[in-house]
C-alpha cells in the first residue's frame, strides 16, 4: 500500500476538491456575489478603521461588540445570541463536529448546498438525501418518511434553496421541524434571505430545536468570510465548544463592523438586485428554448429545452463569449439541461442576455 493509502481514510480519497473556475477576463456570474462595491467615501473610511486595526494582536475571541451589532441590524430575537464562523462553510463543520456520534446522520433535500453532504462525510457522518419534487418544491411526505426511518442529528433547510432559488412551503417547513422534535436540530439556512425578504429568524422562541444560520457574503461582503448562526443558548453553548478560538480575523471583525453601521447601502443594492432580478426573469421567460423557475435569491434557475447536452452547449457558447455562469446539470438528475445564472449590474445582466438570445434566439432583438 501507498503511504496515500495507509494515511488518508477511504472516503476522503473518494472525493474532489471543491472546484473554483478561474474568472479573470469573464463577466463573472457564477457565484451569486453582489456586484456592487461600497461607495468611494466609505471605501476611504473603511480604509482608514483598517489601518488602525492591531494586525500583532490575536482577535479577542468573545467578538461581543460584532456579535451586537450582528443581533441589533439583522433582525436576531430579543434574549437570542449568535456563533460565528468563517463563512457559512465553517458553521456547517462546526454543526457537523458537534453533533458526530456513532451513527448519526445528516439529511437535506437535493438539489442542495453541496456542503451539507461534504461537511458530514468528513465529520464521519451518514449523509442522507432526500430528492424534491420535480417543481422543486419539498417532497413532504418523502422527507416525514426519510426522518422517521433515520432519526437524523442534523437537518437543513435553505431558504431559499441553492440552485433552485425557490422558496419552500412554510407549513411544511414547521411540519418538518416538529417532526425532528428533541432528537435532532433543524438548520434553516437562509444566505440569501436580502434578496427573499422571508425568514425563521423571528420564529426562534417556538421551536427549542431550530437554528438559522446566514452569511454576509451575499450582501456584498463575500471576501471577509463571516457567517452567523442564531439558536436557542443552549445549543449555542455547545456549538461553542467546537468552534476555533481565533476564527474571525480582525480584519474581517474590524470591516463587517464598519459595514453593519452602514446596512443601508447594503439594503439599497439588494433591493436593486432584486429589482434586476425580475427584470431579467422576464426577459428569460421571453425566450421559447429557455424554462425560467420564480426566485427569491440573487440567482435564477433556467432550463434549456432541446434534449441531452442543451445545457453544456450554451454554458460553452457563453464561455467562447467570456461570461461565466454555473453549469449545475450534472449536480443532480432533476438538474438537467439546468443553467443558474447570478443577478449581475445592469451592464452584466444586458451582456449576458444579449448573449443568451444570440446563442437561443438569434432572431430576437435582447430588451
Amino acid at each position: 500500500m501507498s503511504l496515500i493509502d495507509n494515511i488518508i481514510r477511504a472516503e476522503i480519497r473518494a472525493m474532489h476538491a471543491y472546484p473554483v473556475p478561474d474568472a479573470s477576463g469573464f463577466v463573472k456570474l457564477d457565484a451569486m456575489e453582489n456586484p456592487y462595491v461600497l461607495p468611494e467615501d466609505l471605501r476611504r473610511a473603511l480604509g482608514e478603521r483598517l489601518a488602525g486595526v492591531a494586525m500583532n494582536r490575536y482577535p479577542v475571541p468573545s467578538y461581543t461588540l460584532l456579535k451586537q451589532k450582528l443581533c441589533a441590524r439583522l433582525g436576531v430575537p430579543a434574549g437570542y445570541d449568535v456563533v460565528l464562523g468563517n463563512g457559512s462553510d465553517e458553521l456547517i463543520t462546526i454543526l457537523s463536529v458537534a453533533c458526530a456520534k456513532p451513527g448519526a446522520k445528516v439529511l437535506a433535500p437535493l438539489p442542495g448546498f453541496v456542503m451539507y453532504g461534504v461537511s458530514a462525510k468528513l465529520a464521519g457522518m451518514e449523509f442522507v438525501g432526500v430528492p424534491l419534487a420535480p417543481d422543486f418544491s419539498l417532497d413532504l411526505p418523502a422527507m416525514l418518511a426519510a426522518i422517521a426511518e433515520h432519526r437524523p442529528s442534523i437537518v437543513y433547510l435553505a431558504y431559499p434553496n441553492n440552485p433552485t432559488g425557490n422558496l419552500w412551503d412554510e407549513a411544511a417547513m414547521v411540519e418538518i421541524i416538529r417532526a425532528v422534535g428533541d432528537t435532532g436540530v433543524v438548520v434553516v439556512d437562509e444566505a440569501y434571505q436580502p434578496f427573499a425578504q422571508a425568514s425563521f429568524m423571528g420564529r426562534l422562541p417556538e421551536f427549542g430545536n431550530l437554528a438559522v444560520m446566514r452569511t454576509v457574503s451575499k450582501l456584498g461582503l463575500a471576501g471577509i468570510r463571516l457567517g452567523y448562526l442564531a439558536a436557542s443558548r443552549e445549543l449555542l453553548q455547545e456549538f461553542d465548544k467546537v468552534r476555533p478560538p481565533y476564527n474571525i480575523n480582525v480584519l474581517t471583525q474590524a470591516a463587517a463592523e464598519f459595514v453593519l453601521d452602514h446596512a443601508d447601502v447594503l439594503d439599497a443594492q439588494a433591493a436593486e438586485l432584486r429589482s434586476e432580478r425580475e427584470r431579467m426573469r422576464g426577459t428569460l421567460a421571453a425566450i421559447p428554448a429557455l424554462e425560467v423557475f420564480p426566485s427569491a435569491a440573487n440567482f435564477i434557475l433556467a432550463r434549456v429545452r432541446g434534449g441531452a447536452g442543451s445545457g453544456d452547449a450554451v454554458f460553452a457558447a457563453l464561455l467562447e463569449r467570456k461570461i461565466l455562469i454555473k453549469n449545475v446539470g450534472k449536480m443532480h438528475p432533476l438538474l438537467e439541461n439546468c443553467l443558474r445564472l447570478t443577478v449581475g449590474t445592469p451592464a452584466e445582466n444586458a451582456a449576458l442576455l444579449a448573449a443568451l438570445q444570440g446563442i437561443l434566439a438569434p432572431s430576437s432583438t435582447p430588451t
